[in-house]
């Protein structure tokens, strides 16, 4: 029998969860879910199929008064715009199945996204009348504030992984068996900009250290080669060394290994991010991801090209980018505010 690698094991994960909810939605769903299936991932999928199994549940509740999701092609037909502008006010805050839920800007904005997609496919192959989806504007999305590590606050991260003296007696001595592990983490988040979904992913065979290179999985299973500084290369020959000496099972290939001697979980590294962040930066919540916008500033400070920091971030659209970090466009702003010259002869006191 095959084994199964990170990734594929994660595919298999998604379509057995989401299989859960294709058991409780309206058999046309199916023909959906099929027709999407090469273009999407699984997540995408899992996803999709939550965001279909609140829809229905809505509708049938407070629109067609039913007590089961019996809906069926008819029902999708009587709808009309209001119903699913409605929806989209429920979402706010809802009870579904004895659990409650909340919905900003950005999840309303996913869901409808969910919705667009799915009448979209029912109207072009004929089993609805109407894409009353589309004409449903999409909510106004506020930007977020960017939240990353300003230099000082890095190095006090470092610092703090190296020497964790706010830390218990029990955590230190914690610390000490998985230094090596978690500094090579948060050196290669900082260095490379990867995501924690493309780190847990990682298994040795990816690195060539003759290059300082390393193949990593992007969103949607497309491969990339990133390179990392000496001081990348560093951290993770370290923890290499100390990983050589762990009693694992000759089949884990896994680059992080987690203290059950196994591929460590997107969880854990979430939880050893903010255990260390909380000293470096206890006002902020720096998570992974921060870790990710921090680097992608600083390289967009150093090169002055979004292009390049698109490129190694893995975004597929620079508008992507440029909605994260234009931010940072202050900084250069700044920098050129002096440039212009309307008086040479003007001198500052």
């Amino acid at each position: 029998m095959e084994k199964l690698d990170f990734y594929k094991k994660r595919d298999l994960q998604n379509r057995l969860k989401m299989s859960k909810y294709l058991e409780r939605l309206p058999d046309f769903c199916l023909d959906f879910f099929i027709g999407i299936e090469n273009n999407t991932s699984s997540l995408t999928r899992y996803n999709y199929s939550m965001d279909l199994y609140v829809f229905f549940n809505y509708i049938g509740k407070f629109v067609l008064k039913k007590e089961e999701i019996n809906i069926t092609l008819d029902d999708l037909n009587s709808l009309k715009t209001r119903h699913i502008e409605q929806y989209l006010s429920y979402l706010t805050y809802y009870d579904l199945d004895g659990k409650y839920y909340k919905n900003d800007e950005r999840g309303k904005a996913r869901k409808l996204s969910s919705l667009r997609s799915f009448f979209k496919y029912l109207f072009n192959h004929d089993l609805i009348q109407a894409n009353i989806a589309s004409k449903i504007e999409t909510p106004k999305l506020h930007n977020k504030e960017i939240i990353r590590l300003e230099k000082e606050e890095v190095n006090k991260l470092m610092n703090s992984i190296e020497n964790p003296i706010e830390f218990t007696n029990r955590q230190q001595q914690y610390n000490k068996n998985t230094f090596e592990r978690d500094n090579a983490i948060i050196t290669l988040f900082l260095g490379t900009g990867i995501r924690i979904s493309e780190l847990v992913g990682l298994n040795i065979d990816n690195f060539d250290f003759s290059q300082n290179a390393f193949i990593v999985t992007r969103k949607g299973g497309n491969q990339t080669m990133l390179y990392f500084s000496n001081e990348v290369a560093m951290a993770l020959k370290t923890w290499l060394e100390k990983r050589a000496t762990l009693p694992l099972p000759k089949s884990e290939n896994a680059m992080f290994i987690s203290l059950q001697n196994k591929r460590i979980s997107v969880r854990a590294v979430e939880n050893l991010v903010k255990k260390f962040a909380q000293i470096a930066s206890p006002l902020k919540k720096i998570s992974p991801h921060k870790l990710r916008s921090t680097f992608g500033t600083n390289l967009y400070r150093e090169t002055k090209d979004i292009y390049i920091v698109a490129d190694v971030l893995g975004h597929k659209d620079v508008n992507t980018t440029k909605k994260h970090y234009a931010a940072i466009n202050e900084d250069m702003r700044r920098e050129v505010a002096d440039r212009v010259k309307i008086n040479d002869g003007f001198k500052s006191e």
